[in-house]
């Protein structure tokens, strides 16, 4: 059978030359595997001939039963049982093409277990190296016993609608739906944490936001990884960035108003009109077609101001846009430079308002080749100093060193040892950032739980404050008196249901958005509502966990 290479399969250059030392080109090659920019991919994941494409779009559409686009680990089970490979080797197969661990194969990921299954056959081992392998694309298609029967069966066989959960992420949404959203109706959960999720929010690409104050590299460390410009993109010593800027994939370069991205329903911003339109229209989406771009969306923020301009120049609230951005994003960066270590009051504000995601914050000093070695040491100490201030863990955090723009290293302030150090120092930060897509999932499920927490704390704190309420007379007093000693029905609450203090909302912000409110009108302790919840994080996550992981374990 004659092959024909894909454009995608012609364009593996791994020897060729990059302006850049550092070689930021291989994290889009890892996440992409080598699609070459600007051009659109009909495999996601592995190259192979238009004849093995048709081939291999029949064969998905007999082990998808549901037509859901999703072959699902009984689905699999089933149809990768006909390669007569063993147990071990299939669990390797589906650990290898399910990277992700989504708990379900898409077409191109359906493909690369195809391939896999073939080189089995052939009696060759399998890695995920094998997946980069030039001749891959020529590879024929695996022995299936039994298949072609089914196949012509097939043809005359029209697909129920689907009935069943398919993926970990759709066992989340409609656990969100029917245990988790209505205890946060009821208590209002929404107005004091988070606004209610929607389906985009679940089905968001990993976001990654980079703070940091003015002229730090923000701009331009994700044009670096881009290895191009974006639309709205602007570079300068001054503050140039003077609005957040989602930067994601879309089918041609343009920007989009705030006020118009946040009334789309498939975009996972309708949250922020909380805000105010004086936050919109600070506010903007700038899409472009990029490979990089189908796997992670980046988040670029204005530089923090110093001193009072920060609160007095904004007309929105900076910080509380931050902490919505960071209870979304899977990874943040806080962006540091030689000459900008002091962290001003307001800066200290914005990482506090980080509190409860200190595994995702990563910080990065950059422009670091600007300062010779002895001085990298010391600004180095004052760095780690100053953080050691802000960020209140007993552990010590990560810094990364180095210079994320498209020059070459300045070997002659650095040295050749401190040449060697940057590229080692982001090579473990490129690991962090390739490491993304494949912990989507995962991370997902980790948000999931921190809110259903959060969610059923709110609701034992706002049962109690309505018990404390008088049934009579002398409720506004009663009411003063409750948010007054917040802090001491905080810890009566928390001996009562006997629930970790470090879960506690903060104090100050419940208290404001509580005097908003008649805690009389709020409704009463709901046992049950509050147990559909106990429920769901003691067996029907583990269950969806369970169901949704290698079918071969």
């Amino acid at each position: 059978m004659p092959h024909r290479s894909t454009p995608r399969g012609r364009s593996r250059k791994r020897g060729a030359p990059h302006p850049h030392p550092l070689r930021f080109l291989r994290l889009r090659l890892c996440l992409c595997s080598s699609p070459p920019p600007r051009r659109a991919m009909e495999l996601p994941r592995s190259a192979c001939s238009k004849e093995h494409h048709k081939i291999y779009a029949a064969w998905f559409a007999v082990a998808d039963p549901d037509g859901d686009g999703r072959v699902t680990g009984a689905d699999a089970t089933k149809f990768f049982a006909m390669s007569g490979l063993s147990r071990a080797d299939l669990k390797q197969v589906w650990a290898i093409a399910d990277s992700k661990r989504q708990g379900f194969l898409g077409f191109g990921e359906f493909v690369s277990s195809m391939q896999l299954v073939s080189l089995a056959q052939a009696g060759e081992e399998i890695s995920q190296d094998s997946l980069k392998r030039e001749d891959l694309s020529s590879l024929d298609p695996p022995v299936m016993e039994g298949l072609d029967e089914l196949l012509a069966r097939s043809k005359a066989v029209t697909h129920d609608p689907l009935t069943a959960v398919t993926s970990v992420i759709d066992g989340l949404k409609r656990l969100y739906i029917e245990k988790l959203k209505p205890l946060e109706v009821a208590y209002r959960f929404n107005d004091f944490a988070s606004p209610l999720l929607t389906n985009s929010d679940f089905d968001a690409k990993p976001m990654v936001m980079l703070l940091g104050q003015y002229s730090t590299g923000k701009t331009t460390f994700i044009k670096h990884l881009l290895e191009t410009s974006y639309p709205g993109a602007h570079v300068g010593p001054e503050p140039t960035t003077d609005r957040f800027v989602v930067v994601m994939s879309g089918s041609d370069e343009r920007t989009i108003p705030g006020n118009t991205i946040a009334v789309q329903a498939d975009m996972p911003f309708t949250g922020l009109t909380t805000f105010g339109g004086a936050f919109l229209s600070k506010f903007e989406c700038s899409q472009m077609p990029h490979p990089l771009l189908d796997h992670i969306t980046f988040v670029d923020t204005p530089g923090v101001l110093s001193g009072e301009k920060q609160r007095t120049q904004r007309s929105y609230e900076f910080t509380g846009v931050t902490s919505w951005f960071a209870a979304k994003c899977d990874l943040i960066l806080l962006l540091f430079d030689p000459h900008k270590l002091d962290i001003s009051d307001e800066f200290k504000r914005v990482i506090s308002s980080l509190r409860g995601h200190d595994d995702k914050i990563r910080v990065v000093l950059n422009k670091a080749d600007q300062v010779d070695t002895q001085q990298l040491m010391r600004v180095y100490g004052a760095l780690m100093w100053s953080l050691g201030k802000v960020l209140n863990t007993p552990e010590v955090v990560r810094v990364y060193i180095g210079s994320f723009n498209d020059k070459p290293v300045n070997e002659t302030a650095v040295g050749p040892i401190g040449k060697d150090l940057f590229e080692k120092e982001q090579e473990d930060l490129l690991c962090d950032l390739k490491d993304i897509p494949k912990k989507a999932c995962d991370r997902r499920v980790n948000e999931f739980v921190k809110r259903a927490r959060a969610a059923k704390i709110h609701a034992y704190i706002i049962g109690h404050l309505k018990k404390e309420m008088p049934a009579m007379m002398g409720k506004a007093k009663a009411q003063q008196r409750l948010i007054d000693n917040l802090g001491d029905e905080f810890a009566k609450v928390q001996r009562e249901y006997h629930l970790p203090a470090g879960d506690f909302p903060d104090v100050e912000h419940f208290k404001q958005v509580l005097g908003g409110y008649n805690i009389d009108k709020f409704e009463k302790m709901k046992p049950k509502l509050v147990q559909a919840v106990d429920d769901m994080l003691a067996y029907d996550i583990p269950e969806l966990l369970k169901n949704f992981r290698n079918p071969y374990e």
